[in-house]
């Protein structure tokens, strides 16, 4: 017995596995030395985890969150009867003004009535959605909402949807006004007249949309009018045709949106057809109000710095 050590003695003379692992580290060592799965999981997380992490992921438009979003907006609207009445009297009130201004002239407003239907309402329409989107920001609404499972795009889309519903009953009150009770002679469908005053509607909410990210307050908002609208407003050939402009001036004017919601307007006025220059205007003013929307949602801040 003496000359056979037991496992105890042996264990002093030779190091058993705890001796050894010691000298060599054991997988629990490893794992303090080179971290396990548990903990290169920490370090990068699985997608559920990066969701988890990432509260505001890539916009997805959802059509029901559209809808809710814009029926917020619409009964807002409702407890707000003064910007009711800006956005659908206030292009009737100047188109009315504009023909007995031409009282004695009835040919002129005939010239430039058909596009001051356009024009008057993309820039009430711009005036209101940068406004009220300016507000919803700087009082923290929209932060809220973002908090909530609502995407960019489904914000931006519920917006133009509520006020491109305003922006349709705006344009048939200016519509019906100038063709049947202000004597606007057209030689097209006054239906195709409709169609234009609505999609300039549309225009000017989607460029209030997308200027309200860079205002910081409301006067800010209503300073970019004259940055945004009146170049489009003097290039547009209202005043002058564009092709007795400038040949820079008539460049730039062939980018701008309005200069086609114009000629489309012009269009209605001397054909009885629909023209390939209808709808190349028609197109071309869709768009520009499908893309600036885009960029609205792109740019949309949570809060005013």
């Amino acid at each position: 017995m003496n000359a056979d050590p037991s496992p105890t003695a042996r264990a002093a003379a030779d190091p058993s596995s705890t001796a050894k692992a010691a000298a060599d580290p054991s997988s629990t060592a490893k794992a303090a030395a080179d971290p396990s799965s548990t903990a290169k999981a920490a370090a990068d997380p699985s997608p559920t985890a990066k969701a988890a992490a990432d509260p505001h992921p890539l916009p997805v438009l959802s059509p029901s969150r559209t809808l809710a979003t814009a029926a917020r907006v619409l009964r807002q609207l409702r407890h707000d009867p003064r910007s009711i009445a800006l956005m659908l009297l206030v292009p009737c009130l100047m188109l009315f003004l504009l023909r007995y201004v031409f009282d004695g002239s009835p040919q002129t407003f005939d010239a430039i009535g058909a596009s001051l239907l356009g024009i008057f309402p993309l820039i009430t329409m711009f005036l209101i959605t940068s406004i009220a989107t300016l507000r919803e920001r700087t009082s923290g609404t929209l932060e809220r909402l973002l908090a909530m499972p609502l995407g960019k795009a489904d914000l931006i889309a519920g917006y133009a949807l509520a006020f491109g519903l305003l922006a349709v009953v705006q344009s048939a009150l200016a519509t019906g006004l100038s063709v049947w009770f202000l004597g606007l002679d057209v030689a097209g469908s006054a239906w195709l007249l409709l169609l234009v005053a609505l999609l300039d509607a549309l225009l000017g909410t989607a460029l209030g949309l997308f200027v309200s990210a860079f205002a910081a307050s409301e006067f800010q908002a209503v300073q970019f009018m004259p940055a945004v609208i009146f170049p489009q407003l003097l290039l547009c050939g209202l005043f002058a045709p564009r092709d007795t402009m400038q040949p820079v001036l008539e460049g730039l004017s062939d980018v701008l949106p309005m200069s086609y919601a114009v000629d489309g307007m012009n269009e209605v006025l001397r054909r009885t057809d629909v023209t390939a220059d209808f709808v190349r205007d028609v197109l071309v003013v869709s768009a520009c109000a499908l893309l600036v929307l885009l960029l609205g949602a792109a740019t949309l801040r949570r809060r005013t710095a």
